[in-house]
């Protein structure tokens, strides 16, 4: 007749050891109101050259007083529609500033109303990146802004002397641009430096810059919750890291859609290398919640959709029958990157990693 009583009270004795020590334990509001460095322990790969998550401080320019000339003028020739060869699609086109500097569509379109590729990415932090470009084609952000000028289904230009000839047709450019560089021939590079340095004065702190600065109030908790997921469980900071957000590298997340008429290989159409078949780069975060649709192809409508595609491993790459088993490419393509793994995150942890997105 004893056990019945001792073991109630074993019982509630275990209850209230555990009700103490999680009383005991700091809360994630208190544990995260601290530095970066002091937060709790990442959730990384082992490989992965993680750097703590941070405020964006955008680098200083070398001669500043050069950066704010060309920024002047990158400012206007952003916004003209004059530089593209029909004369009606700026950059602004497709990199819209009440749109997060990017477009709301899965495609632009260029001149003669002609589809883009993939979908503009956003102008935030893009001088953090070492390659340009959903692939990395570009080696500069210089060559990146100058890229859309003379590709024909972008601003349609088909060379740089077409380019140059449009721009020697407008003298209000055409002065400003000589009082720059006295050799037209110099005038693309120029119009891609001009452009360059007007993007990186494109800065906008976000609420999570003034949190990590110290101003804990401008997070709530289900932010922070989302914080620490994204930080330990979710597994977001093996990709998404440092203050850019981005680890700048390309992965294959199982998009590729190969041998299907939305096919894109990636990274490959510029290595030729069969590994990097249905790579892309990792965007920055910045900002993530205004520059819907996401993905390289503007495939999800919203950030739900996103988080559900990471919790399940990433995309379907499976393969249809034995003779596309056998191309190689088609095997490539479907060789997802070993950082994604299906996670249990219930429509919670969900709603708390896209709260905290928001505060990005």
């Amino acid at each position: 007749m004893r056990a019945l009583p001792l073991a109630a009270a074993l019982l509630a004795h275990g209850l209230m050891q555990a009700a103490s020590a999680a009383a005991s334990e700091p809360t994630l509001r208190s544990a995260y109101s601290r530095p970066p460095a002091t937060w709790p322990a990442a959730n990384v790969d082992a490989g992965v050259r993680f750097i703590e998550l941070g405020a964006w401080q955008p680098p200083a320019a070398i001669d500043a007083l050069h950066e704010r000339r060309l920024a002047r003028l990158g400012a206007r020739l952003f916004f003209d529609p004059r530089l593209s060869a029909e004369g009606r699609v700026s950059c602004a086109s497709c990199h819209r500033p009440e749109t997060a500097w990017t477009l709301n569509e899965r495609v632009g379109l260029g001149q003669w109303a002609q589809a883009g590729q993939r979908n503009p990415p956003t102008l935030y932090a893009v001088q953090a990146q070492q390659t340009w470009g959903w692939d990395g084609r570009s080696l500069s952000l210089a060559a990146q802004s100058l890229r859309p000028l003379i590709d024909p289904r972008e601003m349609g230009h088909r060379s740089l002397e077409a380019l140059t000839d449009k721009l020697r047709e407008q003298p209000d450019l055409a002065s400003r641009l000589h009082a720059l560089s006295g050799k037209p021939q110099e005038w693309p590079a120029l119009v891609g430096q001009a452009l360059a340095a007007y993007v990186r004065t494109l800065h906008r702190p976000s609420r999570f810059d003034h949190f990590v600065r110290g101003e804990y109030q401008m997070l709530s908790d289900l932010e922070i919750q989302g914080l620490h997921l994204f930080r330990t469980r979710a597994r977001c900071v093996n990709c998404h890291f440092g203050p850019a957000l981005s680890d700048g590298l390309f992965h294959n997340l199982g998009l590729a859609f190969y041998g299907e008429p939305s096919q894109d290989l990636g990274r490959h159409a510029v290595t030729g290398v069969c590994d990097d078949a249905g790579r892309f780069r990792t965007p920055s975060l910045r900002h993530v919640a205004q520059t819907a649709p996401y993905m390289h192809n503007g495939l999800f409508r919203d950030l739900k959709g996103v988080l559900h595609l990471y919790a399940r491993g990433g995309g379907d790459p499976r393969l249809r029958n034995a003779r596309e088993a056998a191309d190689p490419l088609r095997r490539c393509a479907a060789s997802v990157s070993p950082l994604l793994k299906p996670l249990r995150l219930s429509e919670s942890d969900l709603r708390a990693l896209q709260a905290f997105l928001g505060s990005l």
